[in-house]
């Protein structure tokens, strides 16, 4: 939560939100209501950790981008996967920290050889939960935290509209290890393993 702290920090000096004097001691803090900030678009972008992609691959299992997801290959430092997805709305706080960012598109993983799939879809980031949850094959009563935010060493930067963090790790959750490794038939998968890193442009 340490990086979400200097964003609330960053994104005060720009202007960006408007936080009462009295907010800022500690105890007008904890009773001050939270000052929302709707987004207007924006978009996040997922690179896997080196050796992931060539390990899926090498494994028969494909993930590909889904509308309006987009997909391609990375070779530097070696062969990476990077997915991006549109920010399609959402609202946070960052004083007190809460709120969310929604996603369209996802991503399916296919296994090419016994033809077996599973999507994850309609990425949400949960601030106050640090994690990023999906919903399972499309369906909207299946979603579940997919992710843990790593933000220890992510990096800020404000402008005038928008705030772009980059550096924040992605931790595969438990229960999405056993999901894609049910559905998949492999044990490619475990809790905490780095999938990777994300880096999202936030858009007021």
């Amino acid at each position: 939560m340490r990086a979400l702290k200097r964003l609330a920090a960053v994104t005060a000096t720009a202007g960006l939100l408007l936080v009462p004097a009295a907010a800022a001691s500690a105890s007008a803090a904890r009773t001050a209501a939270p000052s929302w900030v709707t987004l207007r678009g924006g978009v996040t972008r997922v690179t896997t950790a080196p050796g992931i992609a060539p390990a899926l691959i090498k494994n028969g299992i494909i993930p590909i981008a889904t509308w309006p997801g987009r997909e391609r290959l990375r070779y530097r430092g070696g062969v990476a996967a990077q997915f991006s997805f549109p920010v399609t709305g959402g609202r946070v706080s960052l004083s007190p920290l809460a709120g969310s960012v929604r996603h369209a598109g996802g991503i399916l993983f296919i296994d090419a050889a016994t033809g077996k799939s599973i999507k994850v879809s309609r990425f949400t980031i949960n601030l106050h939960e640090g994690d990023l949850t999906g919903i399972v094959n499309g369906n909207p009563k299946a979603r579940v935290a997919i992710f843990r935010l790593g933000l220890k060493h992510a990096k800020l930067a404000a402008a005038a509209h928008s705030v772009r963090a980059t550096g924040i790790v992605l931790r595969l959750t438990k229960t999405a290890a056993g999901a894609l490794n049910a559905s998949l038939g492999t044990s490619l998968f475990s809790g905490g393993l780095k999938f990777g890193t994300a880096a999202t442009t936030l858009r007021f």
